[in-house]
């Protein structure tokens, strides 16, 4: 694994990393590139094997397909695999499995966590349009004066 400096590296030269063509802060382009590389190829089709399985790979799969469409979830999962492979080859290690249930607790408490946020972040935004409708309300009271039937602003 020694032509690649990491696992960034080792999926970018698959072509399974998505592209950045970004001109003047405007972003012209995020397609993956096209190369010729049966590894990305063999890679790709494995994804959709994947995503039918029981596994933790197999419900990121499912979660990228119901966000991303077919295409690009065939290609996340086949990143992912790259850098698994990338790992396992480089540090020599055995494939320890992941439990899918305990991968499915820890993404609910990721969503739960952000929830939580977001939700202090409306609250906060609820309290400041709250006082500013109610400092509006009142200078517009004080503006405005009723006098012989009639309305005028002094």
């Amino acid at each position: 694994m020694s032509p690649w400096r990491n696992a960034k590296a080792f999926c970018s030269w698959l072509g399974l990393c998505p592209g950045n063509k970004i001109s003047g802060g405007k972003v012209l382009s995020t397609r993956t590139a096209r190369v010729s590389n049966r590894a990305a190829t063999l890679l790709r089709t494995l994804a959709t094997a994947v995503g039918r399985s029981d596994t933790w790979l197999g419900s990121f799969h499912r979660r990228m397909k119901s966000r991303l469409g077919p295409a690009a979830a065939n290609t996340a999962t086949a990143h992912k695999l790259a850098c698994l492979i990338y790992h396992l080859l480089k540090y020599r290690e055995a494939y320890i499995e992941v439990d899918r249930l305990l991968y499915e607790e820890r993404l609910q408490r990721y969503r739960v966590a952000k929830l939580k946020k977001l939700a202090v972040e409306l609250a906060s935004i609820s309290l400041k349009l709250s006082k500013l409708r109610r400092s509006y309300l009142e200078e517009v009271s004080n503006s405005i004066a009723v006098g012989d039937g009639r309305w005028r602003v002094t």
